[in-house]
C-alpha cells in the first residue's frame, strides 16, 4: 500500500483545527483543562468522529475514552495508541490532540480500506494529562496501569476546590449511555504520536522523532507555615514570614539543586501566598517543584536533597514536603523503535533518535506493554503556549509513520515485546 492510502491527511487536519475550536483563546491557543466542559464537548466531537466510521467507543472508572476497531480475535490483547485531550490554561491546538487525531485517523483510514485486523484497535484519550486543573497529571494512565489508586485519584482538587472525584461523576453523567469498561486491561502494545515540545528536531531540520524514552521527573508540593502579623506594628525580629522562608528556601534549591550539571531541569512552577493582603504579615505559602533529569541516580539524589535544603531554611517558620510524582527514566520498546524508523526511512522521512524532555502517558504505559513514541517538530520548540504550532506537513508525515507501524501490527499473528 503507498503511503498517500494510509490516512487521510486533509481529513486529519480539518479534525484537528476543528478540535481546536473546543476551547479557542483570543490568543489561538486552547484551554481545555481536564474534566471540564470543553473536554466533554471534545469528547462528543471526537466520538461522533469514530462512531461514523463504526468504530465503538467506551470509558472506564478514570474517564479514559476508548475508540474500538473490533478485531477477528477479541480474546488476543489489543492494540492502543493515543495522547490525551486536555490542555494547559494558555495550551495550542497540539499537545496532545495531534496524537489523539492522529491515532483516530490511522484506525479510520485502516477500517476504511482493509479487511478486519487480527484484534482490536482502540484509539485511547488519557483523562488528566496535562495535570494543570488537578494535580499530578496523568490520572488516566496511572490508573489503567494500576500504578495510582482511584481513591487518590478522586480525592485531588482544584483551585476552586471541585474534587476530581466529583469531576469524574459529573464527565460520566454527561455520556449515560457509554459502556464502561473495567480499569485496566492487557495491551498488546501502545503507539503514541506527540509533538517534540522542544527545538532538537527543528534544529537538526529532521521530521521524525524516534524516542529513545523519557527522562525521569520528580515532583514535590512544599508547604511553609508561619504566623500572621500586623504589617506596620509587629518588629522585624519577632516576625515568621512564612514569605521569606520561602525566599530563602528557593533561593538555597535553585543555588544548589538547579546547578547539579547541564541535564537537570528545577522548576518552582506554582506559589499560593496566604492570606496574600498588602498589610499582612504572610502566613502560609503553598509551592511546587517540578524536577527532572535522565540519570535516575542524579535524580534520586537531587529528590532526596530537596526536604534537607527546606528543613535548613524554612526556619523560624515550618515546613512540610509531600512528593507527589516519581517516576523515573525509561527506555522505549526496542522492536517498536526499529519499526518506527523503518517506516520514516520508506516514507522518505528524515528520522532521529531522540530522548523526551517532556513527560508522558507512554511512560507508565511501557511498563505493562512494548511501547513507543513518535515525536514530530513544533515551530521553535514551543510548547504549552499559545502560539504552539506544527506544519501540517509534519503532523502527516508523523501520522503516515503511526499509521504503518500501526498496520504491521494490526494483521500480524502475534506481538512481540
Amino acid at each position: 500500500m503507498t503511503s498517500e492510502r494510509l490516512i487521510n491527511a486533509d481529513r486529519l487536519w480539518t479534525r484537528l483545527m476543528a478540535l481546536a475550536e473546543i476551547g479557542a483563546t483570543p490568543a489561538g491557543g486552547v484551554n481545555r483543562q481536564a474534566l471540564s466542559d470543553g473536554e466533554i464537548a471534545a469528547w462528543r466531537r471526537v466520538i461522533g468522529w469514530a462512531r461514523e466510521a463504526g468504530l465503538t467507543p467506551s470509558t472506564d472508572a478514570a474517564a479514559n475514552l476508548f475508540l474500538t476497531l473490533v478485531g477477528r480475535d477479541r480474546a488476543a490483547p489489543p492494540l492502543l495508541l493515543g495522547s490525551h485531550l486536555d490542555s494547559q490554561p494558555t495550551g495550542g491546538k497540539f499537545d496532545g490532540a495531534a496524537g489523539v487525531m492522529a491515532a483516530l485517523e490511522a484506525v479510520v483510514s485502516l477500517a476504511e480500506q482493509s479487511d478486519k485486523p487480527a484484534r482490536d484497535l482502540i484509539v485511547v484519550a488519557w483523562m488528566n494529562e496535562e495535570g494543570s486543573r488537578f494535580a499530578p497529571g496523568m490520572m488516566g494512565s496511572e490508573a489503567f496501569t494500576g500504578e495510582r489508586g482511584m481513591d487518590a485519584i478522586r480525592a485531588a482538587r482544584d483551585a476552586q476546590g471541585i474534587s476530581v472525584g466529583e469531576a469524574l461523576d459529573r464527565l460520566h453523567q454527561a455520556f449515560p449511555d457509554l459502556p464502561h469498561r473495567p480499569l485496566g486491561f492487557a495491551a498488546g502494545a501502545y503507539l503514541e504520536l506527540h509533538i517534540e515540545q522542544g527545538p532538537l528536531l527543528e534544529a537538526a531540520g529532521c521530521t521524525i522523532g524516534v524516542v529513545t524514552g523519557i527522562q525521569g521527573k520528580k515532583t514535590f508540593q512544599v508547604v511553609v507555615e508561619g504566623a500572621e502579623g500586623h504589617a506596620g506594628t509587629l518588629a522585624q525580629s519577632e516576625r515568621r514570614d512564612a514569605l521569606a522562608a520561602f525566599a530563602q528556601v528557593a533561593t538555597a534549591l535553585h543555588a544548589e539543586i538547579g546547578t547539579i550539571d547541564a541535564d537537570i531541569k528545577f522548576t518552582i512552577g506554582r506559589v499560593t501566598v496566604s492570606p496574600n493582603a498588602p498589610s499582612v504579615v504572610p502566613s502560609r505559602v503553598s509551592f511546587s517543584i517540578d524536577l527532572r533529569h535522565p540519570d535516575n541516580a542524579v535524580l534520586d539524589a537531587a529528590g532526596a536533597r530537596i526536604k534537607t535544603l527546606c528543613q535548613e531554611k524554612a526556619p523560624p517558620c515550618s515546613v512540610t514536603v509531600t512528593p507527589l510524582v516519581d517516576a523515573p527514566s525509561n527506555v522505549f520498546d526496542s522492536r517498536l523503535r526499529a519499526s518506527i524508523a523503518k517506516a520514516a526511512r520508506e516514507q522518505g522521512h528524515s528520522a532521529m533518535a531522540i530522548l523526551s524532555a517532556a513527560g508522558h502517558d507512554a511512560r507508565h504505559l511501557a511498563k505493562v506493554c512494548p511501547a513507543a513514541m513518535i515525536f514530530i517538530p513544533c515551530r521553535d520548540g514551543v510548547s504549552h503556549a499559545e502560539h504552539e504550532w506544527a506544519e501540517p506537513d509534519h503532523v502527516a508525515a508523523g501520522a503516515f509513520v503511526l499509521a504503518q507501524v500501526l498496520r504491521e501490527l494490526a494483521f500480524a499473528p502475534a506481538i512481540e515485546g
